[in-house]
């Protein structure tokens, strides 16, 4: 999968919250309808088997309730995505990620193709339901996923985020049996595109108090053994991205360019992003992992970014301006095949029964909205939990598949009518949290009363993005008829 991840500490957030987002996009002329669930511990199976790689695995007796985000056709699994399970704790598997031929010969990663040849191990397909609904921690999330990696092995490169109240880390895969992880620092954020990203580990730590750093255990090493280690500056510690990860020129041009938009948005004025004397460049292999923001992040700011082209660039495959053949040179963050974007975030500033909330927007970030739902209830509203595989405008992610095919062609007469919805679904989201939350803070709920006071801000809060996305679908239909080219008119004799 190639996708978009965005890791924002507490320190970093605008209310103190973890915040943690990544854009599920297809590969090349795949598009794969997504839908918003909650999964209720007898539906959680006691046996697991991988459709893509058929490894088995025994599960614990004891999972809780989580959402995710399904594919709706289950012909290669279920591919949750992203969620959050009763106890607060947020897992978003997986950011694909890359390596080099140095790891795949010391650790190569299990091979499973459609001919029948499986050599097992887990994956994306996997992992969400394998780790969510056991886990109390973004620390024990860690801990799991590495056990299992290491016991059953992996068949590709990836990134997961766990995520609790305080703690983000995240988890990257080094060949087919290994693993690291790095706690995002509070005060920071981190970007991450469809490369292994982490750019200093401790190994001293992770071998110890574990108070930033964790890996299997024998990776220092196999490093150490086979020569991974490619730093010239002691000083400057080890760097995983050196020893692990990849430089290639597709990079240049698919992976760096989107860490250099997303650092340059936040960071506008830490480095010179721009012209001949630029200090960072989209295709310098040494942009930061993390890096503290010049302003605190919102939901709002993580949205605009997960939906980059370049504007404000010479790269913005929408541009009018400038030299036609820099438009469209580097893959854009915001992209066709986007099947979903969570936003996860979990508040400090509540009661643990109404602190959670999954911000979700479907089909491509360019061009829909992002709206927020409470995530300890027992179910989601029709519209999101549909699961039609065929175009449908009663279901959230096909109005907006629809919406972006008919506005990507006539970009600059729709973009008033897309910046106006997603505005007004931002700021209702917006109410209808502040309204609930009050409603909650201000009552005397047990347990049942709150998931039903949960499901009906989540249900106002659909009725009336539904309305809203029909009318912007109606807007840019109209918009879009009228530009057609057998247009033509009496007048225009």
């Amino acid at each position: 999968m190639a996708c978009t991840t965005l890791l924002v500490g507490k320190g970093a957030s605008y209310d103190g919250s973890t915040i943690v987002t990544r854009s599920e996009d297809s590969p090349s002329g795949i598009f794969t309808a997504k839908r918003f669930i909650v999964v209720h511990p007898e539906e959680q199976p006691r046996h697991y088997r991988s459709v893509i790689s058929e490894c088995e695995v025994e599960l614990p007796d004891n999972p809780m309730r989580y959402t995710c985000l399904p594919s709706n056709d289950p012909k290669d699994g279920i591919w949750g995505a992203a969620g959050i399970n009763e106890a607060n704790i947020s897992m978003t598997a997986t950011e694909t990620i890359t390596t080099n031929p140095r790891v795949q010969g010391i650790d190569p990663i299990l091979k499973n193709d459609p001919n029948g040849h499986k050599e097992g191990g887990i994956g994306e397909e996997d992992f969400v339901t394998l780790v969510l609904p056991y886990i109390h921690s973004a620390r024990e999330g860690v801990i799991r996923l590495g056990q299992l990696l290491e016991e059953h092995g992996t068949y590709e490169m990836n990134g997961i985020a766990f995520q609790d109240v305080d703690e983000i880390w995240w988890l990257e895969t080094i060949g087919g049996h290994h693993w690291m992880a790095r706690r995002v620092p509070d005060d920071a954020y981190v970007v991450m595109p469809n490369q292994l990203g982490i750019d200093y580990f401790d190994f001293e730590d992770a071998d110890g108090e574990q108070k930033d750093f964790m890996c299997s255990k024998d990776l220092q090493a196999l490093t150490e053994q086979h020569h991974l280690d490619l730093s010239n500056d002691e000083e400057a510690g080890f760097n995983p991205r050196l020893a692990y990860g990849s430089k290639s020129d597709s990079d240049h041009i698919y992976n760096t360019p989107r860490a250099w938009a997303m650092l340059r948005h936040f960071n506008p004025h830490t480095y010179v992003w721009d012209g001949p004397d630029a200090e960072y460049t989209p295709e310098d292999d040494d942009l930061p992992w993390a890096m503290v923001p010049e302003f605190k992040i919102t939901v709002e700011d993580m949205k605009y970014i997960l939906s980059h082209h370049y504007q404000g660039t010479p790269y913005d495959c929408y541009g009018k301006w400038g030299e036609a053949d820099r438009r469209g040179m580097y893959r854009p963050i915001g992209i066709s095949r986007q099947n979903v974007t969570a936003f996860t975030q979990i508040r400090p500033y509540l009661p643990e029964a109404i602190r959670s909330v999954q911000w979700l927007s479907f089909g491509s970030n360019a061009f829909n909205a992002v709206v927020p739902y409470y995530t300890n209830v027992n179910t989601t509203p029709d519209y999101l939990a549909d699961d039609s595989t065929l175009p449908t405008t009663d279901n959230f992610y096909w109005a907006n598949r629809l919406i972006a095919a008919l506005s990507d062609a006539h970009f600059h007469t729709t973009k008033i009518h897309i910046e106006r919805y997603q505005d007004t679904v931002q700021n209702k989201g917006q109410q209808i949290l502040a309204e609930f939350d009050a409603k909650y803070t201000a009552g005397d709920y047990d347990a049942k009363d709150t998931q039903a006071l949960l499901e009906e801000a989540n249900e106002a809060m659909t009725s009336f993005l539904k309305e809203q996305t029909d009318q912007v679908l109606a807007k840019v239909l109209h918009t879009a008829s009228c530009q057609m080219k057998n247009g033509y008119a009496r007048s225009d004799n």
